[in-house]
């Protein structure tokens, strides 16, 4: 086989496996609810008996993880990290857990509370920088309902994922809200010297 079919057929098992499954994502969701239960004193299928069902990509490969709770439309949580310093299957486990009671911004959640959430989990795939020239370029360049954003300047930083994009659907409110939740001025973004990366997700969520 030449160089370039070897290179060609890499390629292609890579785009297969970089995405999970239906499958895969049903487990997710599961493990996601179980731990959380599992947290509330809860008897539930135990993370080894997931795990036992889990695909090698969930077990073996780190991904940036975010775990969403939402209780009737509105956010009840969220948790994750971006950078990919645990496996799919770790992460899931840990951000649930931390997004029903850790996050600063709620109190922590009730079993009541749990039976009326719909949990949401999203895969992200490595930041990569967004090359700007000035404001009406990176308005230019941001793909709504595609791009998660990850803006940075000096010690201040934040992201929002793409789902955001269906309650800040204009790129100049979405820059503005994201300035404001780094601590930076709401108009910092129209400066053109903030580090600006992007990254995708592939989105699970439970049924409602």
């Amino acid at each position: 086989m030449s160089g370039l079919h070897k290179t060609w057929l890499i390629f292609i098992l890579k785009q297969m496996t970089d995405k999970l499954s239906e499958k895969d994502g049903t487990l997710l969701l599961k493990l996601a609810r179980e731990s959380i239960l599992r947290e509330l004193g809860q008897e539930g299928d135990t993370p080894g008996s997931l795990k036992a069902q889990a695909s090698t990509l969930i077990l073996e490969e780190n991904r940036g993880i975010f775990v969403s709770l939402h209780k009737k439309g509105d956010l009840r949580g969220c948790i994750g990290n971006i950078e990919p310093v645990k496996t799919v299957f770790e992460g899931v486990r840990d951000n649930a857990k931390h997004a029903a009671f850790n996050d600063s911004r709620f109190s922590p959640m009730s079993c009541e509370e749990l039976k009326e959430t719909i949990i949401e989990v999203s895969i992200l795939t490595q930041p990569q920088k967004l090359d700007y020239t000035d404001a009406r370029d990176l308005i230019a360049k941001l793909r709504p309902d595609v791009d998660g954003v990850i803006i940075e300047k000096n010690y201040h930083s934040s992201t929002f994922l793409p789902q955001v994009w269906k309650q800040l659907k204009k790129p100049e409110a979405f820059l503005t809200h994201l300035c404001i939740k780094a601590g930076l001025s709401q108009d910092e973004w129209k400066s053109g010297d903030l580090s600006v990366l992007t990254y995708q997700v592939q989105l699970f969520e439970e049924e409602q």
